[in-house]
C-alpha cells in the first residue's frame, strides 16, 4: 500500500513526537530535580501526560485519514451497484 504525502508528513511527525517526549521527559527531570525529587517526577508525569495526548491527537489526524478514505471506496462501489440496479 503506498501512502501519500499527508499520512508520510504524520507517521513523521509521530516518529519525532515519541523522541521529544523521551528527551523532552529526561530534560524535564534534570532540570526540575534542583526543587526536590517529587516535584521533579511530578513535573515529568505531568510533560509525558500531556505530550502523549499530543501524540494521541496525531494518531486520529491518521485514523480519520484512514475513514474517509475508506467511506470515498465505499461510496463509489455503492453508486456502481445502484447503477446497475436502476439499469
Amino acid at each position: 500500500m503506498q501512502k501519500d504525502i499527508y499520512e508520510k508528513i504524520i507517521s513523521f511527525l509521530l516518529g519525532a513526537s515519541w523522541a521529544i517526549v523521551l528527551f523532552g521527559a529526561l530534560l524535564i527531570f534534570k532540570i526540575f530535580i534542583n526543587f526536590g525529587i517529587i516535584i521533579a517526577i511530578f513535573s515529568t508525569i505531568v510533560f509525558i501526560v500531556i505530550a502523549l495526548f499530543l501524540i494521541l491527537a496525531l494518531d486520529a489526524f491518521l485514523v480519520n485519514k484512514q475513514r474517509l478514505s475508506e467511506a470515498k471506496k465505499q461510496t463509489k462501489l455503492l453508486e456502481k451497484i445502484y447503477a446497475q440496479h436502476i439499469s
